[in-house]
């Protein structure tokens, strides 16, 4: 697939009926010249002396970084429509998900994918995640959760269900529809030549869903830490100045988080078994086994939030 990118500038600061009512795009009536391949949004937002450098009302920032800062309540996903446009167009760039921040890119976009692991630095052998929107999503790119076949084994399909939409991170078997570059492509380890797995996020926010909502596809995603310490980035604000430079294309700021990761389950062992303890609680159809607490293979967990 190829990405392919116009000058042009998106007008954020008209009322939410513009944006359902008709195109915001316009165009200059001279040509305009610029190193950018992104469009760049103007956004009328909430100022504060530690965003100003994000926030002025038509702030233009040099290296194009589209930078929206949306109400956690989902009150305003009018704004998001610029940001599903560049996802759609195979931008990367960072939204907020019911545990962390993610870089997020569409699943269809082969070198939006290669640019999501190149900006994180995310060898080809490790497995990446999906946000979904929806249970067709995951039964479409994944096996499914298995829904029992009357000779004892379990529906879990059912006791998921009562969880999902929520802070859990389920690995699953990919199915052909996921893209290899997704799995653990041009691994050569004998140990995981036979995986197929994607870990599969179906988050409980509302600024997330509304994006996913308008994706044709789900969105392929992973998690954020400093570059220089092992540690979750939490403010969307420093995630900007750290990432932007990096070959971000958008930032979507939904407040600061908190540091607090998802449950990681992998649901190709029976019964499941826990590979990260995070938010999520854990159930009691998972299991954690006391020799695995500090000793989980952590090749096995996808670059999960």
């Amino acid at each position: 697939m190829v990405c392919v990118y116009c000058p042009c500038r998106f007008d954020a600061t008209l009322p939410p009926s513009s944006f359902l009512g008709s195109s915001v795009l316009s165009f200059p009536s001279t040509p305009v010249v610029s190193k950018h391949k992104f469009p760049i949004v103007s956004m009328a937002i909430k100022r504060s002396p530690k965003r100003l450098k994000y926030t002025s009302p038509r702030f233009t920032k040099e290296d194009g970084l589209v930078y929206i800062e949306a109400d956690p309540s989902g009150s305003d996903t009018w704004k998001l429509e610029p940001v599903v446009n560049l996802l759609k167009e195979g931008a990367v760039g960072v939204i907020p998900t019911d545990t962390l921040y993610a870089i997020a890119c569409d699943l269809r976009c082969q070198s939006a994918i290669e640019r999501l692991r190149r900006i994180k630095n995310i060898p080809a052998s490790k497995p990446l995640s999906i946000l979904c929107h929806s249970f067709r999503d995951i039964d479409k790119f994944t096996s499914g959760f298995p829904r029992g076949d009357g000779q004892g084994h379990a529906n879990l399909f059912k006791a998921v269900k009562q969880y999902l939409p929520g802070p859990y991170t389920f690995i699953l078997m990919a199915s052909k529809e996921l893209p290899k570059q997704c799995i653990r492509a041009g691994t050569s380890s004998a140990k995981y030549a036979s995986r197929k797995n994607v870990g599969v996020r179906m988050p409980d926010d509302a600024i997330c869903q509304a994006i996913l909502k308008e994706m044709d596809s789900p969105l392929i995603c992973t998690s954020i830490k400093s570059l220089k310490e092992d540690e979750w980035m939490i403010d969307p604000v420093m995630i900007a100045d750290t990432y932007g430079p990096e070959g971000l294309d958008f930032v979507v700021d939904g407040g600061v988080r908190v540091a607090d990761p998802s449950t990681v389950v992998d649901m190709t062992k029976i019964p499941p078994r826990v590979l990260r303890e995070g938010k999520g609680p854990i159930l009691p159809w998972m299991v954690l086994e006391d020799d695995q607490k500090d000793d989980v293979d952590k090749d096995l967990i996808p670059a999960a939030i």
